[in-house]
């Protein structure tokens, strides 16, 4: 393999069609025309659940895709959902009384789930500030701004830095912080730090506030001083709110897409030195991430260090960010073995992961290469984000060298 025209040509081809095949998929198959807005649920076998809960995170990650694709697809359809998903989020999902988002809402747009979580709040602000990119909607921009706002004042700890978790409905402590069960129950975490940083960084820009730059550099430098190791250059998951470290699980898949997302935010507040040092340090994450990709190009779900066991389920989002990770690696090295890895996580995707029959990508494969099974098509977590930005990033960085 090696960097030429045509093999770029071909990547990129190859990518572009599974863009718009992925967001045919939702847009044919997830509105919904009962109460507005898109499906709570479908399952593995394309049956739909129209009474299912909706959450903020799915609508979020709707919004952004279709807004976020639509700036390299030029496609009038895909404006058109992104449009539906933040007139649909903005109506339903905002708390306009406390502020922030609803976890979750009942099919007919009442809240459910009212605890605030930041990484939805993230979400949110990524969501609408990638809509007005393509829209210059200043109801999206303003949503972005109070959002990133109500972080701020509820959520900053201004003592040890960094973000705490979650909070009840009106901002009181909350017992139970994690996103999913199978999260540790901790006051940090190095999930919803990476997905403040992505929504910070694309709000910035479009509105390169002072304050918010300094939010930026604050949050880069949580991930240099606390979040990766600077030993192993894997990312550490959890913490208390002093930083003190919560178990030693390694996630591949947050390593490979924080490599990218880190540079990606020194390289919008446009801090020269910033750049510099967080490329040595995006080379030696990804190449941490590396240590987990099986012979057949896709990569490992996790490793549990003290019991010397590896997860090796090979999860969807993991492959789409391993797709980006490796290729800015070859970016920042010129290694063409990190293309190589890139396309190999691409070719096991297109292969493995691709539900051939119905549409979208499958949860992803077990150890032993067989599919999970029951796990959703559309739900809480699976969105139409990781692989629709997969696409568009692989886009991005390959249409300059065509």
């Amino acid at each position: 393999m090696t960097s030429d025209t045509a093999f770029l040509k071909g990547y990129y081809k190859e990518v572009k069609a599974e863009l718009n095949e992925i967001l045919l998929y939702w847009m044919h198959n997830t509105n919904d025309t009962v109460n507005g807005g898109f499906i709570g649920r479908i399952d593995e076998d394309n049956n739909t659940f129209p009474d299912a809960p909706k959450g903020a995170v799915l609508n979020a990650r709707i919004l952004w895709a279709f807004s976020a694709a639509y700036q390299v697809t030029n496609n009038p359809d895909h404006l058109h959902h992104a449009r539906i998903a933040f007139n649909y989020f903005t109506t339903n999902f905002i708390d306009r009384q406390y502020g922030g988002v609803y976890w979750t809402i009942n099919a007919n747009g009442k809240p459910l789930d009212t605890k605030k979580q930041i990484y939805a709040l993230a979400f949110a602000i990524y969501a609408c500030s990638a809509h007005v990119k393509i829209t210059n909607s200043e109801a999206a921009k303003n949503t972005a701004v109070e959002l990133y706002r109500t972080i701020e004042e509820h959520s900053f700890d201004t003592k040890n830095t960094g973000y705490l978790e979650a909070f009840t409905r009106d901002w009181q402590p909350l017992d139970d912080l994690r996103l999913s069960d199978k999260d540790a129950n901790e006051k940090k975490t190095m999930n919803t730090h990476l997905h403040v940083l992505e929504a910070y960084t694309t709000l910035y820009q479009v509105w390169p506030d002072e304050k918010l730059k300094e939010q930026i550099k604050n949050l880069i430098q949580n991930f240099t001083e606390h979040i990766v190791d600077a030993k192993s250059g894997h990312l550490v998951l959890f913490f208390d709110e002093r930083w003190n470290r919560k178990l030693d699980t390694i996630s591949y898949g947050h390593d490979i897409e924080a490599a990218w997302l880190l540079l990606e935010a020194a390289e919008v507040i446009n801090d020269e030195a910033l750049i510099a040092g967080i490329k040595k340090i995006a080379i030696k994450i990804a190449a941490a991430a590396a240590e987990g990709v099986d012979t057949d190009g896709g990569l490992w779900y996790e490793y549990e260090p003290t019991a010397n066991h590896f997860i090796k389920q090979k999860h969807n989002w993991v492959q789409a960010e391993a797709m980006v990770g490796f290729l800015n690696q070859w970016q920042l090295t010129n290694d063409e073995a990190y293309l190589q890895k890139s396309w190999q996580s691409w070719k096991y995707t297109s292969t493995f992961i691709k539900d051939k029959i119905y549409g979208e990508w499958f949860w992803g494969r077990n150890g032993d290469g067989t599919i999970m099974k029951g796990q959703d098509k559309v739900g809480i977590w699976k969105c139409p984000y990781h692989n629709t930005r997969a696409c568009v990033e692989v886009m991005k960085r390959l249409q300059p060298l065509l």
